[in-house]
């Protein structure tokens, strides 16, 4: 399923990130569903029931295919069991983390459907008072098949997506290794940041992991605080989220359990 990525692109297929207790490697995957489970890919991508029409390349795409199916392809039938679990589980907001490239428009974003416009901008609005920039931008209605939208659409239930930068998912990067996901340093990307080809500020130390969730982890805390202060009745409590800082300070590492070595 989604433990795969795009051979063709030379991506690692795994990473290492030392804990206090040892290495624990990590598979590097996508959004994609493999090829061994659904083949294969047409001329045209027919998304269902819109019929937009996009590159047979994003028929594997789950961020392409919701609301799904349940007599579809392989894809549209995992998008249609989450669209369900979450009608089942009465959820009432969802939030979709991702990461791409640095020349993607949508980056260092939080990505909001009409019904969490409002919550997402009050969040955009304290991270930059703690001095993160965060862009704010609506979910396209014409674009369909995305978390974002169809969620919000088919659930009425308030939707958002992140997205953080990552070098390996871009086009300027050097030879990909292991240690590119975590260190996200790359003299390419530097280089072109001073040409202004990226949509996000580059420091040639790079964007590492750690600044990556880090910032997901902050956005997460505060639109959490937001949501509680407008629904008293629904609280979202979840403790021992890492600071920001602290994460920058101490690693991801420091806050994963024991696992697989």
């Amino acid at each position: 399923g989604f433990t795969i990525n795009d051979p063709q692109e030379a991506n690692p297929q795994r990473f290492v990130i030392p804990t206090p207790h040892g290495e624990r490697w990590f598979r590097n995957g996508s959004r994609g569903t493999s090829q061994f489970d659904q083949w294969p890919d047409p001329e045209v991508y027919l998304h269902y029931p819109s019929g937009q029409k996009l590159s047979g390349l994003e028929t594997r795409n789950l961020n392409r295919a919701y609301p799904g199916r349940p007599d579809g392809s392989f894809t549209e039938k995992v998008a249609y069991s989450i669209i369900k679990l979450m009608e089942q589980e009465q959820v009432d907001i969802g939030i979709d983390l991702h990461e791409a490239s640095l020349e993607y428009p949508v980056i260092n974003a939080i990505v909001a459907h009409p019904i969490s416009f409002d919550l997402a901008a009050e969040s955009v609005m304290y991270l930059q008072m703690e001095g993160l920039n965060y862009n704010l931008e609506p979910s396209p209605e014409n674009f369909r098949g995305l978390s974002h939208r169809e969620w919000g659409d088919h659930l009425e239930i308030a939707t958002i997506l992140m997205e953080s930068a990552n070098p390996v998912q871009g086009r300027y990067h050097d030879r990909l290794t292991d240690d590119m996901i975590l260190v996200g340093k790359d003299r390419f990307y530097f280089e072109a940041s001073k040409h202004k080809l990226l949509e996000v500020e580059y420091p040639e130390a790079g964007i590492p992991l750690k600044e990556r969730v880090g910032r997901h982890l902050i956005a997460l805390k505060v639109l959490f605080q937001v949501w509680n202060e407008h629904h008293p009745d629904k609280l979202i409590e979840i403790e021992n989220i890492p600071d920001y800082h602290e994460m920058q300070e101490k690693g991801v590492g420091a806050f994963l359990n024991e696992g697989h070595p």
